[in-house]
């Protein structure tokens, strides 16, 4: 229980951190503080490896949704309204997210149907709260939360199958003998369907 409340601790200290700096127009410091709950993160996890994994996943996903958001023109970003694809301080924020998946909210892993509401109103809220702090403004806001509920009760589930995937790939277990462990996996799964 110690290591859920630690996880969402940092989460928590970062997004503050990344959405205030970001308001203030110091992306750069954003970036930075995520950066930093990252590289904590990944000293206290089991294998990094995996959790790097996921970390970049869901920074290439959040590249595209938050590059679709701002080409619909629902979203806006201070400082950055001309630019064709999504600030990288609100990309970061997806790696910062990330880093609760297999822990913090490892909750939401219970069904599909919990990670989808988890996303349909968790995504407006946060949203909401970096548009009253003043990192994020929308053109039409009931459209823009409505728009980012719907694409994050899809995007949650989704991420939590990334991250599902890459922790169970015996393939990215540490140690020497882990192609050796996979063959045998595999070979023991063919021997099972002959019989």
């Amino acid at each position: 229980m110690g290591h859920v409340i630690k996880n969402l601790a940092f989460f928590k200290v970062g997004w503050v951190a990344c959405v205030m700096f970001a308001a203030a127009g110091k992306p750069g410091l954003a970036a930075l503080s995520v950066a930093a709950v990252a590289v904590i993160h990944l000293l206290g996890v089991k294998v990094p490896l995996k959790e790097a994994l996921l970390l970049l996943a869901a920074a290439l996903m959040g590249l595209g949704w938050e590059s679709f958001m701002v080409w619909t023109g629902l979203v806006q970003y201070p400082g950055h309204e001309s630019a064709v694809l999504a600030p990288y301080w609100i990309v970061a924020m997806w790696v910062l997210f990330a880093t609760t998946i297999n822990h913090g909210l490892s909750w939401a892993k219970r069904n599909w149907w919990v990670a989808s509401l988890a996303g349909l109103f968790g995504g407006p809220m946060a949203f909401f709260g970096g548009m009253n702090l003043g990192a994020v403004e929308f053109s039409h806001t009931a459209a823009a939360l409505t728009l980012i509920g719907v694409g994050w009760a899809v995007l949650l589930p989704l991420l939590i199958l990334t991250a599902d995937s890459i922790i169970d790939s015996p393939w990215l277990e540490p140690g020497p003998d882990r192609g050796e462990t996979v063959a045998r996996r595999q070979l023991s799964h063919l021997e099972l369907g002959y019989e």
